[in-house]
């Protein structure tokens, strides 16, 4: 694992069409746009947001995240739209010993059913495994998520199970999850 690719710098990932990097202040209004929609975290472990001033706070808080180098919150950007923020993919649960990254990603809902998540979990995948040396990525999703499931699958990952009432998640309570994962070997870039 090489953690250097990853907090040295921030890294700057990008398709054809996306553009993953860092989540700033001039980014606020869009970011919002985001953490105020109840629909976005139906099926994740957060709370919206309601107040700009809380969501300009996380935006530090991000900032903190990486300094620990406990987390990556990359904003996706949209390059043909003026760099419009439409979601966010984050890495985090960072194993060593294993050699083990957990990710996570949401979409503004004016961007579902675009094939942006995919594209995202994709340019990080490759990302996680060619230039960090990852061997193994996973994420947990809530059972009735299927469209992060497909997302999932498209990019080749494998169910692995469900783990029952395996976590406490905000606003939802102690949750099943269904974990999916996928290995180096298992990759073709």
């Amino acid at each position: 694992m090489n953690l250097e690719k990853i907090f040295m710098k921030f890294p700057v990932l990008q398709s054809q069409q996306l553009i993953l990097k860092k989540i700033e202040e001039i980014h606020l209004q869009e970011l919002y746009v985001i953490y105020d929609n109840k629909h976005v975290f139906q099926y994740c472990g957060i709370i919206p947001k309601h107040n700009i001033q809380t969501v300009s706070k996380m935006i530090g808080r991000f900032e903190r995240d990486y300094q620990k180098k406990s987390r990556v919150k990359w904003g996706i950007f949209h390059k043909d739209q003026d760099n419009t923020l439409v979601g966010i993919i984050e890495t985090m649960d960072v194993n060593q010993k294993v050699n083990m990254v957990t990710i996570g990603y949401f979409l503004a809902e004016d961007y579902w059913g675009k094939g942006f998540a995919t594209e995202a979990v994709r340019i990080i995948v490759n990302f996680l495994f060619e230039e960090v040396k990852i061997n193994r990525i996973q994420a947990e999703v809530m059972p009735a998520n299927e469209v992060s499931k497909k997302v999932l699958l498209k990019n080749g990952f494998l169910k692995e199970g469900l783990l029952r009432q395996a976590s406490v998640w905000s606003g939802k309570g102690i949750v099943d999850l269904e974990m999916y994962s996928i290995l180096k070997a298992d990759y073709i870039s």
